[in-house]
Parts: structure tokens; sequence; C-alpha cells
């Protein structure tokens, strides 16, 4: 590590976007642009998921995200070939100039998100200029580092929120103006969603947006492991250097709102009989015979009064909500706010996982899943316990991110998420 190469980079200094030349897919060269995007890494539901985007085209992005190969290190090295053919036959071809890109995601129920796509300065945790609000897995982390460390390449960008003013401001004027320009690349992905990105490389502009952007801290809405990752490279590199940023998606939510939906867990080796039978004495259950949507809404009724989970995998659903006050006391850690100590996520790892149902935290034993219907499917077909949550509001979020409490991992799922393979970062260029 180049210790001395980072001193500069300790001083605060506001978050710094900067221009960087995209590598995007020629659409010359592959079946279309819907057919080579794909979800981020870790919201592909595999193997289903993967198999099926792999099918769609033989460029597709997760051949680089989430390469298949029997070892680690062969998935990596996979990766790290199949980027450079696809560079070499012009698959991928670099822009000419460097330039943030405008990026426009846009639903058939009337929503629009906005936002600006270029590299981040990282910058380290006592700046507070990035505040994650999750925990993260050093497997994972150490996953994504070995990946990017092979292909040399920021391959998807993660998803950063800021608040900005309400009043017009330079951001907001060159996204306004430029959403109104023909785009590079327009697309509709086979989730509905359209999909625009624009190039702005006037240098002008650039300027405003980067003083812009000097006042204000950004919460990471999706990829801590992907956040954690580039702290993790930049350390290990010289500085100054391309390690020094990372790619992101910076979205100013006082604009473009983010939903919020909760990631539910699959818990593979605990049937749903011994899930409900250990919760006697210490939640109340009732059973719920009712298709998905509904079953969702009495779920959300209830997390309005308290702490409520629904359980699925046999057929109909439970609902599993006032915990005994004695055995939170007893479980949730009390050194933290009450607004930690409230969250769903927080009362489903420290009592349900942890002292009730006793199922460790690992890959072996436990599957985050975003989708509902997906967590029921496979809890069905597999025999496990489905635990379907209701979300979390971005506030709370936010301000647990200001306090420097971090959520437990997969608390939430902000979105809409940017499609991977829409631009890319290589480091040499």
């Amino acid at each position: 590590m180049n210790t001395a190469g980072h001193s500069e980079a300790k001083a605060p200094r506001g978050l710094e976007l900067t221009p960087f030349r995209g590598l995007r897919y020629d659409p010359d060269r592959v079946g279309s642009l819907a057919a080579v995007t794909s979800p981020p890494y870790d919201v592909v539901v595999r193997p289903d998921g993967l198999h099926h985007l792999q099918s769609a085209d033989p460029y597709n992005i997760v051949r680089l995200i989430l390469p298949e190969a029997a070892t680690p290190a062969a998935r990596n090295a996979q990766a790290a070939e199949t980027l450079r053919r696809w560079r070499a036959e012009g698959v991928l071809a670099a822009d000419p100039e460097p330039g943030l890109y405008v990026y426009e995601q846009r639903d058939g129920d009337g929503l629009v998100q906005r936002g600006v796509i270029g590299v981040l300065r990282v910058s380290d945790p006592d700046e507070q200029l990035v505040l994650p609000h999750e925990d993260v897995m050093p497997h994972i982390v150490a996953d994504r580092a070995d990946l990017m460390r092979a292909t040399s390449a920021n391959l998807e960008p993660l998803l950063l929120t800021y608040r900005g003013d309400d009043t017009a401001t330079a951001t907001a004027g060159l996204i306004a103006r430029t959403a109104e320009q023909p785009p590079l690349l327009a697309t509709t992905t086979e989730d509905g969603f359209h999909h625009r990105l624009w190039s702005v490389t006037d240098p002008a502009e650039l300027i405003a947006v980067r003083q812009e952007l000097a006042g204000h801290q950004a919460l990471i809405a999706d990829g801590h492991h992907r956040w954690a990752t580039y702290r993790r490279l930049r350390a290990e590199h010289p500085s100054p250097g391309p390690w020094d940023h990372g790619l992101v998606l910076l979205v100013d939510t006082t604009r473009y709102p983010l939903r919020v939906r909760a990631i539910h867990r699959l818990l593979h080796k605990v049937p749903v009989a011994d899930a409900v039978a250990a919760l006697h004495g210490l939640f109340r259950v009732r059973r719920v015979d009712a298709p998905l949507p509904a079953a969702m809404e009495v779920l959300a009724e209830a997390a309005s009064a308290g702490n409520a989970f629904l359980l699925a995998g046999d057929g109909v659903f439970h609902l599993v909500d006032r915990p005994d006050p004695e055995l939170l006391a007893r479980t949730v850690p009390a050194d933290r706010p009450v607004a930690w100590r409230t969250l769903d996520a927080t009362v489903l790892h420290a009592t349900l996982l942890d002292h009730v149902w006793r199922v460790p935290d690992s890959p072996e034993h436990i599957a985050y899943i975003h989708d509902a219907a997906a967590t029921v499917e496979k809890a069905e077909h597999d025999g496990g316990t489905g635990v379907l949550m209701h979300p979390v509001h971005e506030d709370v979020v936010r301000d647990l991110a200001r306090q420097g409490v971090t959520m437990p991992r997969k608390s939430t799922s902000f979105g809409p998420k940017p499609a991977s393979g829409l631009v890319l970062r290589a480091l040499d260029l």
C-alpha cells in the first residue's frame, strides 16, 4: 500500500465526480442492446436467471460480471479473457473522449429516474462523504475485488443518492437539457424499463457539475460490496492512479425519489413447520390463506404497528408479529439507536435467526432474494422457509447512515437499479 500517495486524499474535498471514456457495446455487433444487459450481479437469481441471460445473447454482460468456471481463479481469468477478446473484436468500443453520462430509466407506471454516471473519487470513511447503511460480507468483497483486479475494469456502476436543493441547479438543468437531445443509446429491457443514455463532454458543463456536487454527501443506495471493493483496491495501488476512482450513478432523490423495497430471505435448511413451531410463546403467528399480493398487504398493515414477517414455503402464508418484549430486550443489542433496534431486519437477525431458529448467516443456510414471488417459489420447491419482509422508509435509512449506524446487510433494495452493460469503465483508458 502506498500510504504517502493517499495523504492528499484524506483532506476533506467533497464529492469529486470525474468524466471518463465509457466502454460501450457496438449495436452493430450484438443482437440487441436489451439482450446484452443484465440486472446488477447480486440481483440475478442463479442459476435459472444466469442461464436465461447467457442464452439471450452470446455477448451478455453476465459473462463478465458472473463468469462460470470450476474455480474462482478460473472464473476471473475467464472474465478477463472475455473482456480482452470483446474489446479486440470491437464488440465493446471506447467512446472517443471523456464525458459524464446522463442516464434515464422509465417504466410503464409513470416512474422516471435520471442521474449522472461518472467516476467518483474513493473517499475514506472518516470523510463522511459516501455513507453506507448496510454491513458487508468480507467474502463477497474479496470476490468482487478479485474480479476487478483480473479485468482491470469497473463492469457496472453502483447507485448513490444525494439530496439536491429545491432550487434550479447546474446538474438538474444539465440533465433536463440533455434529455431533450437524441440519446447515444435507447433500449427497452424485458422488465419493461426504457433506458436512454447521453454523453456530456462540454468542459464548462462538466466543471459546473463537479463544483455543485462538491457540496454534497452521498448515500449508498445499491452497491455496498462494490464500494468496499473500490476502497480495498484503492488502498492496494499507488496514488494518484485509476484505482483512486470508481464507477457510480448519482441520483438526486429530491427530484427523482427512489423506490425502496425489501430484500427477502430463504432459509434453506428450515422447513416452515419447524420455523413456526419454534415461535410458540415468542411471537404471534396467524395463518393467511390468500394469494401473495393480498398476503403482502396483510404484512404491510401489521408492519405499521411493529415488527412483522411473512413465512412461506408450505403452500400458505404465516404472519409473524407482536414479539415478546422480554425476548427483544434479551436478544437485541442495546447499544444502538432506537430506530436501529426496532428495524425488522435487526429483529430478524438478532432475535429470530441468531436466537430462535439458530441459523448461521452464510450462503449455505440463507439466500437473499429481491423478488417476493421468487422467494415463495424457491421455498416451496426446496422445502425451506421464505421470510418475506416489509420495506424500510428511505428517511430512516439516511438518518441512521448519518449517525454512522449500519443496518443488517441486505436490509433494503433501492431502485430502479441501473442496468448493467450500458456503459463500462476500463481502467487502461
